[in-house]
């Protein structure tokens, strides 16, 4: 792959025909459009880690994507001005200029839309999906009307793969037309859900793209250069843009989950601070924190000094890795991400706040409640109307179905894949809140107001 054809400003679904702005470059034009969809505003309403406590203040999935952004342009400004620095006689005028001042926007925009295909309750949403057609695939004979790998995106249901979808088929209809260049950035597993990428670290595999969307995700690689690893399967090589969205949210998730639960008092501040404290011990800062530390009285704002020098700390060796590992990235042959590949001493401390956090904070009575609760209503949804669909001829089905958007299009002339997919994108799409009080509303649970 090549530095100077890895990025384009074409827009899926548009022949470029609109005047040019002159105020906003293209890929800044493709985080207006996003900050501004409806799809994101959800975001405020689906919780990170911790149900969402009128109380507190703990982050959302909104919240957690805007810092995610902050930190991505971060990355992206400094690894581009490296790169155009030391490659300042091969680049192009137009690769100078796209790295030195535009590589930042994009990665901000995937960073902002990367948790946007997550369904309600995060991974216990996503394990409701993928449990239920399970369970739907194996008690209904519709083999012939699905093909395998359309029968594979239902069953190992990705958000990441959803998020693309969401970008490309649901925003396309809507005018939402991106740049191959941002849609590109947020594909952490490019294969489809029969192929698989297997990362190691996840010791699972994952898809990026759905059977609907390979067309695209094709045209994209093709304008682009980017590898196919296997000839014979959807298998292609991570964009290496990708590696930036991803350590934006790696740095980002570990040090707001620990602020979350301190404000919760989950976790003490001493127990935070043992963590994150040790990160910074052979930096150049650290005489400085210490000494800061000592002059702050509230536990609030000392943790808020930790966690913004810790960005920092991270952004800047996330940003050294990048550039240590350019052949690899445009090779196609990097397995780990950034965070991996930092100092192990660094990656040793990490470790202690992913046990932790494991510990203390994702096996929380609050975080399992919620979960478990997510899961029951995200499936009990999942029987209702994929029900309905199933058996439309019934009075109930029908009134059932009529809750369902006209943009979610459930109709006689789609496949069965397609429908199903519909029906998907409206549940996935909830938030939360409204989730919840639908699924108790069919189930009889609370009866919808009246006069």
């Amino acid at each position: 792959m090549d530095w100077q054809t890895l990025y384009s400003n074409k827009r899926l679904g548009s022949q470029n025909t609109h005047a040019r702005d002159e105020i906003r470059g293209d890929y800044m034009r493709d985080y207006d459009r996003v900050i501004f969809s409806s799809q994101f505003r959800r975001l405020q309403n689906k919780t990170q880690v911790f149900p969402l406590p009128g109380a507190f203040f703990v982050h959302n999935r909104l919240t957690h994507s805007l810092e995610v952004a902050s930190v991505g342009r971060s990355l992206g400004k400094a690894v581009g001005e490296l790169l155009a620095t030391k490659h300042k006689d091969k680049f192009t005028p137009n690769a100078n200029d796209f790295y030195r001042f535009e590589l930042s926007d994009v990665i901000q925009t995937a960073c902002l839309s990367h948790d946007i295909g997550n369904p309600p309750f995060g991974h216990f949403g996503e394990e409701a999906i993928r449990t239920f057609f399970s369970d739907f695939f194996a008690k209904n004979e519709v083999s012939s009307d699905i093909a395998e790998n359309q029968n594979q995106d239902l069953i190992k249901f990705e958000g990441n793969a959803n998020a693309f979808r969401i970008l490309t088929t649901l925003f396309q209809e809507a005018g939402l037309k991106l740049t191959y260049t941002t849609l590109v950035s947020i594909i952490k597993y490019p294969t489809d859900s029969v192929s698989g990428f297997n990362k190691k670290s996840l010791g699972t595999k994952k898809s990026g793209f759905f059977d609907s969307e390979i067309t695209h995700y094709q045209e994209i690689v093709e304008e682009l250069g980017i590898q196919r690893l296997d000839e014979t399967k959807n298998i292609y090589a991570r964009h290496p843009f990708v590696f930036l969205v991803e350590a934006a949210d790696d740095i980002c998730y570990r040090i707001i989950d620990l602020e979350d639960a301190f404000k919760l008092h989950v976790i003490s501040f001493q127990e935070a601070q043992d963590l994150l404290l040790p990160l910074f011990v052979n930096d150049p800062s650290y005489v400085y924190i210490t000494q800061k530390l000592e002059t702050i009285v509230d536990e609030s704002q000392k943790l808020s000094l930790l966690r913004a020098m810790l960005v920092n700390n991270l952004t800047r060796k996330c940003t050294q890795v990048f550039l240590e590992n350019e052949e690899a990235l445009l090779n196609g042959t990097l397995n780990k991400s950034l965070i991996d590949l930092i100092d192990e001493p660094s990656i040793a401390q990490l470790k202690k706040i992913d046990q932790l956090s494991f510990q203390k904070i994702y096996n929380h009575p609050s975080v399992v409640e919620k979960e478990l609760a997510g899961y029951h209503v995200i499936y009990g949804l999942l029987e209702d109307f994929v029900g309905a669909l199933m058996l439309p001829e019934l009075a109930k089905s029908q009134k059932i179905l009529r809750l369902i958007p006209m943009q979610f299009r459930i109709t006689k002339e789609n496949t069965l894949y397609q429908n199903l997919l519909s029906i998907v994108d409206f549940i996935s799409g909830m938030t939360d809140v409204y989730a919840m009080d639908l699924f108790r509303k069919l189930r009889g649970i609370q009866t919808p107001e009246f006069g």
